[in-house]
């Protein structure tokens, strides 16, 4: 997922949409982005079609995310992010040395693009899958829908909400 800094000045757009984004904290975390010096980065390396058309022609810069740390115990909601770049081209899947990379993406013809995001807040007490499950505005959630995979997936603003509610804070700006 994201790893380096980025450069973009946020402009909130009307119409704004919530999203999960997913990432495996050892590889990138809630606390990286806020420890990062601008406190900014790129979330690149979404390499599933579905999740890039999101990324391409959904996120816009406003909108806020909520930061699902997977692959880990427990799994959690870690905190929140605002996008403040919509969807570019990825430059890592351009670059043999990345682990990002794919052969099949030119910089004339990219497949993959990504966002910029900036950390909004890291939750003191982390919403759980099971606190997830057990809330009724959050156990539809699309993160909760079994065999729910991807990486980048629309949220409501009830339950964008209600996870607030659970981590016990107000809503993000």
């Amino acid at each position: 997922m994201a790893k380096k800094k980025a450069s973009a000045s946020p402009t909130p757009t009307a119409g704004r949409r919530y999203w999960l984004f997913k990432s495996e904290p050892e590889s990138y975390s809630i606390q990286h982005l806020e420890k990062e010096p601008t406190q900014t980065t790129f979330w690149d390396g979404v390499r599933n079609y579905q999740a890039r058309n999101s990324l391409r022609d959904d996120v816009k810069v406003g909108d806020r995310v909520l930061m699902y740390h997977s692959n880990c115990d427990p799994l959690i909601i870690a905190g929140t992010m605002e996008v403040v770049r919509a969807g570019y081209p990825d430059h890592t899947a351009f670059d043999p040395n990345d682990h990002h990379y794919d052969p099949k993406s030119k910089p004339d013809a990219p497949t993959w693009y990504m966002v910029d995001v900036r950390w909004q807040q890291t939750f003191e007490t982390p919403v759980t899958r099971e606190q997830l499950a057990e809330d009724p505005e959050t156990a539809t959630m699309v993160v909760m829908q079994r065999g729910s995979r991807l990486s980048i997936q629309p949220v409501t603003e009830k339950e964008w909400n209600a996870v607030h509610r659970l981590a016990g804070v107000k809503p993000g700006r």
